[in-house]
């Protein structure tokens, strides 16, 4: 993990669509960032969708979006009061503020299910989960650093089969048999599309790897100084994904189009199908504690994984990092047969 305390800040100035934001500042909403670790995608759909459907100004909420991207480190800005609020990736990077003893806090788990997926070319002998530690795989420097060593300990991959994936999948696409990461959200799609065949999917959160995803992060002094705007932030970010996912998300999807102008309608539609098929949302203890749902026996469970992996230190206090008070109020259930 890149250390948060050793790397330069930068301040990206960026803004939501003016008809989309459109509220007057003698309105009294409280205005707050989030800032995201990636451009906008369906992945981020619950936040986009409670700016466009105004339900983040009901709970009194001025919210601005702000993208982040592969040169981009946005949890830097969190960690500087530069943002109220960050797109947690998944846990690990929480639990390395925790070794740093930076004071970010985790309040909310949006994806129950970490979309994380290998994908391998099918009819070459890669057709099970078993067969892909011999394959060459293509993954990026974070999953090396972080999931790989999971993957090494438990299923017998090796850092010599290891190669750099940077977001292009023309490399996979050359070679039959080799694997590549990817989001189930999304990756698959794009190989379809440019490939031409269906590749094998394998969900990391089907084997074991039980971290959640696009977690809500915030500071603990913002905490301590303002838990109203904290909760009325999450209450209205729940309300959000439940909206996106089972109501009408257009004007969301426009603004995520808005700022990403390289996503399509059809990419969208995946992204959101996958998301209810898989219940990447909405499942688990979200079933009955509501979306955003975090489970400290699951999270202090995935921390003993990780720590014997060697990916994160043994000894940490993990529970500084989490609060779990404003979430697991049954707040934003959404029944399963909505799936």
């Amino acid at each position: 993990m890149i250390r948060l305390t050793t790397m330069l800040l930068a301040v990206f100035a960026f803004a939501l669509p003016a008809q989309a934001l459109d509220k007057a500042s003698d309105k009294g909403l409280d205005k707050v960032t989030i800032a995201a670790s990636w451009l906008a995608e369906a992945e981020q759909g619950g936040f986009y969708q409670a700016v466009a459907d105004g339900t983040y100004e009901r709970f009194g909420l001025d919210v601005t979006i702000l993208p982040g991207g592969p040169q981009k480190n946005n949890r830097l800005l969190l960690a500087a009061g530069k943002v109220e609020f960050y797109m947690g990736d998944n846990l690990i990077g929480q639990f390395s503020a925790v070794s740093e003893n930076i004071p970010i806090v985790t309040v909310a788990a949006m994806m129950q299910r970490d979309p994380l997926v290998l994908m391998s070319h099918p009819g070459v002998g890669l057709d099970r989960f078993d067969d892909l530690a011999k394959a060459k795989a293509f993954v990026g420097l974070a999953t090396l650093t972080t999931v790989w060593p999971w993957l090494e300990k438990n299923f017998g991959f090796s850092r010599d089969k290891a190669a750099s994936y940077n977001f292009n999948a023309a490399p996979f696409l050359a070679d039959k048999n080799s694997i590549q990461q990817g989001y189930v959200t999304s990756e698959p799609f794009a190989i379809e599309r440019q490939g031409g065949f269906k590749p094998n999917v394998f969900l990391l959160a089907d084997k074991g790897y039980e971290s959640y995803a696009t977690t809500i992060e915030t500071r603990r002094d913002l905490i301590d100084r303002n838990s109203g705007l904290v909760q009325r932030f999450v209450n209205a970010s729940i309300l959000g994904w439940s909206n996106y996912l089972y109501g009408d998300n257009k004007a969301a999807n426009a603004l995520i189009k808005a700022q990403n102008p390289d996503i399509d309608d059809e990419q969208l539609a995946f992204s959101v199908e996958q998301m209810r098929v898989y219940g990447i949302v909405n499942s688990g203890d979200a079933l009955k504690l509501g979306i955003g749902a975090m489970n400290r026996r699951r999270i202090d469970r995935f921390y003993g994984t990780m720590a014997a992996s060697g990916v994160v230190p043994a000894d940490l206090d993990i529970s500084r990092g989490f609060d779990y008070h404003f979430v697991n109020k049954g707040f934003g259930v959404v029944p399963k047969l909505r799936n």
